[in-house]
């Protein structure tokens, strides 16, 4: 089971946290985590972003964070989200949590309006890829350095 919910101002240090393990997946240290907990306290006051939390148990810590970004598109004449980061922690890997978030970001981005629904990946990344295709999204582009932008309309489940 997983347990998805919109992150709110108290939710700040949780959803820095998770970005920090986001980080050190990818065996970087850069930004510093003072500097994730800055952005994301600044993003939480922007009308315009979103953060979710996931977990696999009702009251346990959340394990996953998506972030999502909403722009006004001349080609939907609505706003677009844009999956700016989405990130599972390893123990909950395999759990469907991932799903369930992604699940989460097309019901959110159906709320605020949204026609598509974009984000890029890392082509490595080869199980974020394969939930991304499962959940609908089809591949538009690959760009130099191997990242790979994908979309899906959100208009056909309207």
């Amino acid at each position: 089971m997983a347990y998805v919910r919109i992150a709110d101002a108290r939710d700040a240090e949780e959803v820095a946290r998770l970005l920090v393990a986001f980080r050190d997946f990818y065996d970087s240290d850069w930004p510093s985590a003072n500097a994730f907990l800055a952005v994301v306290e600044r993003l939480m006051d922007d009308r315009k972003t979103e953060f979710l939390l996931g977990s696999t148990t009702e009251a346990g810590p959340p394990q996953a964070v998506c972030q999502l970004r909403f722009r006004l598109s001349v080609w939907t004449a609505a706003d677009d989200c844009w999956v700016e980061d989405l990130f599972v922690s390893e123990e909950a890997r395999g759990s469907g949590l991932g799903a369930a978030m992604i699940e989460a970001s097309f019901e959110r981005a159906r709320v605020r309006g949204c026609r598509r629904i974009e984000l890029d990946v890392d082509a490595g990344n080869e199980p974020a890829v394969g939930l991304y295709t499962a959940k609908g999204f089809q591949q538009k582009h690959v760009a130099h350095g191997g990242a790979i932008l994908m979309a899906r309309s959100i208009e056909e489940d309207l």
